[in-house]
């Protein structure tokens, strides 16, 4: 049951055991994806397991940790129309990397397919689950699942083309909550994101993290979004939301401080969405502000 269409993406640092693991499951896929590696930086012997374990496996060694922006690195490699991402402590489902490229054929305005997560060990439910199903956005007739305002990388297939039109994930924002800007861009393009629950991806969290540093560049970048994409009295507003409802705390204030010093470049490359975009922003801002699985600035 080889499947061409889509090949999968990996961004990895410093998590070998995980990473090999990730490979191993993805060596087992029904589908025999073409994989891509990209090891940012890692100091813990990654890249000569790779090679010496799964030597058909592409492997990019940038030299430097480039977060998300190493997947834009790997795409620039990807000759298949589909390329799906998962991280070092995730993995694809059988049939599931299929399921996602039939979607893809079927749907020509269709540019995302993010699918259901199972927390392991258990394969429960990640609770973001339960808001992608019931998404708020409204979509057109046609679509076949619920119509999205973002999506999740590591749980994401995408069509090759639309990611390179968007210019992929913007390099400033490093990772952590990097998909919103690339999302608001794909819409802006004419893109349609979608969530399939019948696909499945498969995530076991490593314990190798840095969850204050996550926090931080959530906060930084959902601003740097705001002010790059949301019209001002919209920017402003949610500014303010986000000030008044992060922790008081160090880690607040850097994030603040950091997106702070970076208005010279925000209001260079600043271009504010259509408003059909803008639209549905509104409608999922509102949603999120109700959320209980936010997960960078709650």
């Amino acid at each position: 049951m080889s499947d061409p269409r889509t090949t999968v993406v990996v961004i990895t640092h410093n998590r070998r055991p995980e990473l090999l693991r990730t490979l191993g499951l993805l060596a087992e896929l029904p589908e025999r994806p073409p994989v891509i590696v990209v090891d940012n930086a890692s100091a813990d012997g990654t890249a000569e397991a790779v090679t010496r374990h799964h030597p058909r496996v592409r492997l990019l060694c940038p030299g430097r940790n480039l977060g998300a922006v190493g997947r834009n690195l790997a795409v620039r490699e990807v000759r298949t129309p589909y390329v799906a991402f998962c991280d070092d402590d995730s993995w694809w489902a059988p049939g599931s990397l299929s399921g996602a490229a039939d979607l893809l054929d079927r749907y020509p305005e269709l540019a995302t397919v993010t699918t259901r997560i199972l927390v392991e060990p258990g394969s429960v439910e990640d609770p973001i689950i339960e808001e992608l199903r019931d998404s708020p956005v409204r979509g057109p007739a046609w679509l076949p699942g619920p119509a999205l305002g973002s999506f999740l990388a590591a749980a994401t297939a995408l069509r090759t083309d639309a990611f390179r039109a968007a210019g992929g994930f913007h390099p400033r924002l490093w990772l952590g909550g990097e998909e919103e800007l690339l999302a608001a861009d794909l819409a802006a393009n004419g893109w349609w994101l979608t969530y399939a629950d019948h696909l499945t991806i498969h995530h076991q969290p490593s314990t190798v993290r840095d969850p204050v540093r996550r926090r931080a560049d959530g906060i930084r970048n959902t601003l740097w979004f705001t002010w790059l994409r949301r019209p001002a009295g919209r920017a402003l507003r949610r500014t303010v939301h986000l000030a008044r409802t992060v922790p008081r705390d160090m880690v607040s204030l850097r994030a603040f401080t950091e997106a702070a010093a970076a208005l010279p470049w925000v209001l260079r490359e600043r271009r504010v969405l259509p408003a059909e975009v803008e639209a549905r922003m509104r409608v999922l801002e509102e949603a999120q502000r109700r959320s209980s699985a936010r997960r960078y600035v709650s």
